[in-house]
C-alpha cells in the first residue's frame, strides 16, 4: 500500500486573480480539486502527494510560484 498524505491548501491571492490560480492548480498533477473561495482565503485546493516532502515541494515550489498568489496555508489532514 502507498501511503498518500492528503492537505487542504488556503490561499491568498491577489485582488482579482482567484479564478486564474485555481484553474493553474487544477493543471497540476497532485492537485485534486481547487475552488474559488469566499472569506479570508481566495482559493482552497486539495492535494494528495505521496508524503510530507512532496506536498512541501509542491506548495513551494509549484504553488506559491504562480502568478497571483500572495500566500499559502497548508492543511494536512490527519485521522485520529
Amino acid at each position: 500500500m502507498v501511503a498518500v498524505i492528503t492537505a487542504y491548501i488556503l490561499i491568498q491571492a491577489d485582488v482579482g486573480k482567484a479564478t486564474t490560480v485555481a484553474a493553474a492548480l487544477r493543471d497540476m498533477p497532485a492537485v485534486v480539486e481547487a475552488a474559488s473561495a469566499a472569506g479570508p482565503y481566495d482559493v482552497i485546493a486539495t492535494a494528495q502527494t505521496r508524503d510530507i516532502d512532496e506536498l512541501a515541494r509542491l506548495v513551494v515550489h509549484q504553488v506559491q510560484a504562480l502568478d497571483g498568489v500572495r500566500r499559502t496555508i497548508s492543511c494536512p489532514v490527519v485521522h485520529l
